[in-house]
């Protein structure tokens, strides 16, 4: 389970985060939503201490972040950016870098095991021995993916991990991220742009604007006034199939 209680973050004199507060369970998939620069990327990454709040606390199973040594983070929360940086390394050495909080001299063969089974599942078996640099770009997401997965993490966090697939892709990649969170009760937290991507895969909604968290809630609290105020756009809330979409009016 991971809380965020009262998160806030300033650049300079500029506050970005005003007192965040939410809390997910263990297996839980909870979308971060919300328009460009609201703060979505800023609140995931003051999760992870790669920047530090001004105030608040994150805790993951009624332990702060703050009393964890790097180690110790990287074992509970894997972080998979919007954006990574493809360098002459193979598939298979880049995915066992996620390996290294459990590894002492060297890479053991449990590590190794454990990256292999995550490459097949992950469809990367074709190219584990290619350089990232030599991937699309929807390959390299893949990788970093499993990368994150094979930390065997407490918290993933995750942002815009769709933004290079195609739609076929994206729908799988979602249902492999839904189906590991329930099978290690792990809890995710993804920030999509895809208001039907994540209604199809997320548990929860966390929805921000400027800096502010708007509304939590299931997928039964989504209706157009939300969208509206999430977003700025008039939109409907419709059922098909069984399945609920938000069809934007294109005039708003």
């Amino acid at each position: 389970m991971i809380e965020i209680r009262g998160l806030a973050f300033s650049y300079g004199s500029q506050r970005i985060l005003h007192d965040i507060s939410f809390s997910a369970d263990d297996g839980e998939v909870v979308g971060i939503l919300g328009t460009n620069g609201t703060g979505k990327s800023t609140l995931i990454t003051c999760i992870n201490r790669i920047r530090r709040p001004d105030s608040g606390e994150v805790l993951i199973d009624g332990v702060p972040v703050s009393h964890m040594d790097r180690r110790t983070l990287a074992r509970k929360i894997a972080y998979v950016p919007q954006r990574s940086e493809a360098t002459a390394i193979s598939v298979f050495d880049s995915v066992l870098l996620g390996r290294k909080p459990y590894m002492g001299w060297g890479a053991g063969r449990d590590d190794v095991a454990v990256c292999q089974s995550m490459i097949d599942r992950m469809g990367l078996g074709r190219c584990q021995l290619r350089n990232l640099d030599e991937l699309s770009g929807g390959e390299q997401q893949k990788v970093m993916l499993a990368r994150a997965l094979v930390q065997e993490p407490r918290v993933m966090l995750l942002d815009e991990p769709t933004s290079s697939l195609d739609p076929h892709n994206q729908y799988g990649m979602m249902a492999r991220i839904r189906d590991m969170a329930k099978e290690n009760g792990m809890t995710v937290l993804v920030v999509l742009h895809d208001l039907n991507l994540a209604m199809d895969y997320c548990d929860s909604f966390f929805f921000m604007k400027n800096g502010t968290g708007l509304r939590y809630c299931a997928l039964g609290g989504i209706d157009s006034a939300l969208i509206e105020d999430a977003y700025g756009v008039r939109a409907e809330i419709a059922e098909i199939k069984g399945r609920r979409f938000v069809l934007i009016d294109k005039e708003s």
